[in-house]
């Protein structure tokens, strides 16, 4: 009997402990993308206050974080603050972030100009109005999104879908012809399997949601760098894998298909890599009319990001 009380109440404490998370990142100068030392991050939605400072390299780690939903407040003396709201923490998977400071350029004796940045504003600081920026959170939160960025932002105000068989969204009334797909700032006309020359969407996406960093959707107003664009904008970035740990993880979705995802540190100078492949789950059991279509989808991806640090000549990534 004492045996048998003594492994409960190792199970209790170890439950206990397993209930918390990491979160790991750093702090960079967003011009420049040199590290930024001695930058304070807060964790904020805690009743006891909880805050790290950077290292040499930039780096932080906030530590035993109970698993839920978090915010963090970056903040540096000459730069202007930056908050990440809804980061999902886990007891079983580290989480990673890069963030980047703009200095503050705004201030005089007489009157100092102070701003607050958060994820609720445009990472292209040339876009003002008409733009959303979203996270690989929202895409899997919302009902019927499929895991799938495009029907995402059918969700949002102003746009819709001609078809739910498809991806193609509609901004304004314009064509789905003219939405313009970005990734890492390369145009790519159509980031879809089974996609038909001269369109923009498709039924199944070929960007994997966990692959992704924050990134902006634009809806009208565009700053030149994105040419004769006239329905809509997604400019989408890969996020870089855990500079500290190697990590695993495998998902099984009806359309997102069976999924391994794997991501770590890689070389010496603050490096890493981050890979997932997907293949088709309907095609790998075979089972045709499955997701409202009689056709048996086959198909599989491979996406990757490959950054070897930061070195003489700068930052390389693939």
């Amino acid at each position: 009997m004492k045996n048998l009380i003594y492994i409960l109440m190792l199970l209790v404490v170890s439950g206990h402990q397993a209930q918390t998370g990491n979160i790991k990142g750093v702090v960079i100068d967003k011009q420049s993308e040199l590290p930024l030392e001695g930058a304070t991050i807060e964790l904020l939605n805690l009743a006891e206050g909880t805050g790290v400072i950077t290292d040499f390299d930039g780096r932080f780690i906030l530590e035993e974080v109970p698993v839920g939903r978090h915010s963090i407040r970056i903040s540096y003396i000459g730069f202007e603050t930056n908050t990440v709201s809804d980061i999902l923490v886990s007891s079983g998977k580290d989480i990673f972030l890069k963030v980047g400071l703009l200095e503050a350029f705004n201030q005089l004796e007489e009157v100092v100009l102070s701003t607050e940045t958060n994820q609720d504003g445009a990472l292209n600081e040339m876009t003002k109005v008409s733009v959303r920026q979203f996270g690989v959170e929202e895409v899997t939160r919302f009902a019927g999104g499929r895991a799938d960025v495009g029907r995402l932002a059918a969700n949002f105000a102003g746009v819709s879908t001609p078809n739910d068989g498809r991806n193609d969204i509609v901004v304004r009334g314009n064509s789905p012809s003219g939405l313009l797909w970005r990734l890492e700032g390369i145009p790519i006309p159509s980031p879809n399997h089974f996609a038909t020359a001269g369109t923009t969407g498709s039924p199944v996406s070929a960007l994997n949601p966990n692959m992704l960093a924050n990134s902006d959707f634009i809806t009208s107003a565009f700053p030149a760098e994105y040419g004769n664009t006239i329905g809509g904008v997604f400019d989408l970035d890969f996020r870089n894998g855990n500079i500290d740990d190697y990590e695993f993880s495998a998902q099984l979705g009806i359309f997102s298909g069976v999924e391994l995802d794997a991501e770590g540190p890689f070389g010496k100078k603050n490096g890493s890599f981050l890979v997932a492949g997907r293949y088709s789950f309907i095609g790998l059991i075979g089972a045709g009319g499955a997701g409202g279509t009689s056709a048996v989808p086959n198909y599989h991806d491979i996406s990757f990001n490959l950054d070897l640090g930061s070195g003489k000549a700068g930052n390389l990534f693939f």
